[in-house]
């Protein structure tokens, strides 16, 4: 489970999970607040960064990240489940 803050954090997360599990998205997933992928083991989910100017424009507010890492937290536990039934 990868939570990437930003589309800068976004496309670094699709770098390194391309460069350890040599999976490569295709399409390439693009980046949006709440974005969801699958790449090989992984699960995506974007953010936007919660830098200032994101807060106080309230393009980023608490409630809309807390709908993000509750859906982080949903996704990890089906992945979790899904490696039991597997491994």
């Amino acid at each position: 489970m990868v939570v990437p803050l930003g589309a800068y954090g976004w496309e670094a997360s699709l770098r390194a999970i391309a460069a350890v599990s040599r999976v490569e998205p295709r399409p390439r997933p693009k980046f949006g607040h709440g974005a969801e992928a699958r790449v090989g083991p992984y699960a995506v989910i974007g953010s936007y960064h919660p830098s200032q100017q994101n807060v106080f424009t309230r393009r980023l507010t608490a409630p809309m990240l807390d709908v993000v890492l509750r859906r982080a937290r949903e996704l990890a536990a089906v992945m979790n489940a899904e490696d039991r039934l597997v491994g």
